[in-house]
């Protein structure tokens, strides 16, 4: 299957039916994630992956009660940096460099450079520009789940503030930013299964310079 095959597809499924993906599936659609690109490659974003039932049902009430949180195989709560500082963009370089063989000379303007541009900038500029990263790894899991037959529903619909209290992301220098339940559908029970997917023509949709 191609992926415009996969993504024609896929819907938003609002009910799943509670079959557990296997671990080989989920573990490809988080690696999709994780070589998402991103900015400057800092990957300024963590995937929190809840399978626990009970963990799902605390989950539940934080995510207006939406019945994919807990019909799902896994819940995946994309998380991104509260912030830029000198400490989180130095551990990304230090790493890079090791795993590259080269010295942190080789780097040493450019971060400089990047650090500049980034850290005077308020927390929340910050985290904005994280949380884009981040929907960029959360495009890439939707993407390798359909091409892998496996449903998805992308969430911005829970408390954010709560998310990250019951997960202590705050601590961890980080804040939700998406949810994306992954599962399978429950045909016989989801409104939407069957209908036609509707999007802008591709005319419409691009404007063409040429």
């Amino acid at each position: 299957m191609s992926l415009i095959e996969a993504l024609n597809w896929r819907y938003a499924t609002k009910k799943m039916n509670g079959e557990a993906v296997q671990q080989e599936k989920v573990d490809m659609i988080l690696e999709a994630a994780r070589l998402a690109p991103t900015s400057s490659g800092l990957q300024p974003f963590k995937i929190i992956a809840i399978s626990n039932p009970d963990k799902k049902k605390e989950l539940l009430p934080l995510a207006f009660n939406q019945s994919q949180i807990v019909d799902a195989s896994h819940v995946l709560i994309f998380a991104a940096w509260d912030n830029y500082t000198h400490e989180n963009i130095d551990e990304v370089f230090n790493r890079t460099n090791a795993e590259r063989g080269i010295p942190a000379s080789a780097t040493e303007e450019y971060v400089a450079r990047l650090k500049g541009m980034l850290v005077p900038r308020t927390a929340e500029e910050n985290f904005q520009h994280a949380a884009r990263q981040a929907y960029i790894g959360l495009g890439m899991a939707i993407a390798q789940a359909a091409m892998l037959k496996v449903d998805t529903t992308p969430m911005e619909g829970f408390d954010n503030a709560k998310v990250d209290e019951f997960l202590g992301l705050r601590e961890k220098g980080l804040r939700s930013v998406s949810i994306l339940t992954i599962g399978y559908r429950d045909a016989e029970n989801d409104w939407l299964v069957n209908l036609k997917k509707v999007r802008q023509s591709l005319a419409d949709f691009v404007i063409e310079y040429k």
